[in-house]
């Protein structure tokens, strides 16, 4: 459907949890609150929401957390949205720890693509930016092979901070390597993000140039969100960043969030949600759900205020909102 704006919105992130096994320090550290198991939307609900939207005319899903694969039962709901009439593309992010042994029922389940995130292949470097002390880059490799050999369309993604800056080079090695893309995420300001410091993407840019020179940018379709990408003939995949701070993609823009709490939100820059939770436990009917999703949508508004941050209203943490 359109918005306000003109814009087609035909993308709905949804977070299942707001719990994650790793503690990474741009978004949900040691010490951040989790939501009551009361709070969080059941799987039914979840699926009234999303079958609600592919009747606006929304037919990409993104599965988030949280960490989605800590809630059991992740599998058979992949399965239940892809199986919505209208739903096109049903995908996930994950942080990769708990996918190798999901994959099967995930691929079965007609999971179109994965988003793995991963800032770094050093274990220590790991363990200072997650938490986690048992990343082994060998374990990475299989999953990505995995994968690939499942022919489910995998990228890596890889949040720019000061740690690894250096590491980028590597990192974007990964899609010579395998058929993947490497995306750069510049540093959202909102949570802990909005006290760390930001890494410039078009630094890290001009050095990627410098190890593959023939590097070019690529108008090609590569998902559903707003990547810049860039080939190599030295490459299988891309290399791609998101970096809506300094490359504001605003009038592009396609997508809404659910929070695992049920809270519709158009934009992250801002705090203004539509309560599909209350509706839903209010016993409301499909078609008051369908004009709850429908007005929260249209008054999606024009642009972020990333480069504002005292007009920058959301206060919550990402893990919180969903990635």
């Amino acid at each position: 459907m359109l918005d306000q704006y003109g814009r087609s919105i035909d993308y709905l992130r949804v977070s299942i949890t707001d719990r994650c096994n790793l503690r990474c320090r741009y978004c949900m550290p040691d010490g951040a609150a989790f939501e009551s198991h009361e709070a969080i939307l059941r799987y039914e609900e979840i699926l009234r929401i999303c079958r609600a939207a592919t009747e606006l005319g929304l037919t990409k899903f993104k599965i988030t957390g949280g960490e989605p694969l800590v809630r059991r039962g992740c599998s058979e709901l992949v399965a239940a949205v892809k199986a919505l009439p209208g739903a096109e593309q049903v995908t996930m992010t994950t942080n990769g720890l708990l996918l190798e042994q999901n994959l099967d029922a995930l691929c079965a389940a007609g999971l179109d693509a994965v988003n793995i995130s991963l800032d770094t292949l050093e274990t220590e470097k790991f363990r200072q930016i997650t938490g986690f002390p048992g990343f082994r880059r060998e374990k990475l490799l299989a999953l990505l092979r995995a994968c690939c050999d499942r022919g489910l369309r995998t990228k890596l993604n890889a949040v720019l901070l000061p740690e690894n800056r250096e590491e980028a080079p590597a990192l974007a090695a990964l899609a010579a390597d395998f058929p993947v893309d490497l995306r750069f995420i510049e540093l959202m300001p909102i949570g802990f993000g909005g006290s760390l410091a930001r890494v410039e993407p078009d630094a890290v840019l001009e050095g990627l140039y410098r190890v593959w020179p023939d590097l070019h940018a690529t108008e090609e379709k590569r998902g559903n969100g707003p990547a810049r990408y860039y080939r190599s003939a030295a490459l299988q995949g891309c290399i791609g960043f998101i970096d809506a701070v300094s490359h504001r993609f605003c009038a592009s823009c396609n997508r809404v969030r659910l929070t695992s709490t049920g809270q519709l939100k158009p934009c992250l820059s801002f705090d203004s949600t539509v309560d599909l939770r209350a509706l839903l436990r209010a016993g409301c009917s499909d078609e008051e759900l369908r004009e709850a999703l429908r007005e929260g949508i249209f008054r999606k508004p024009r642009a972020h205020r990333f480069d504002l941050p005292r007009e920058i209203t959301e206060k919550r943490i990402m893990s919180q909102i969903g990635g």
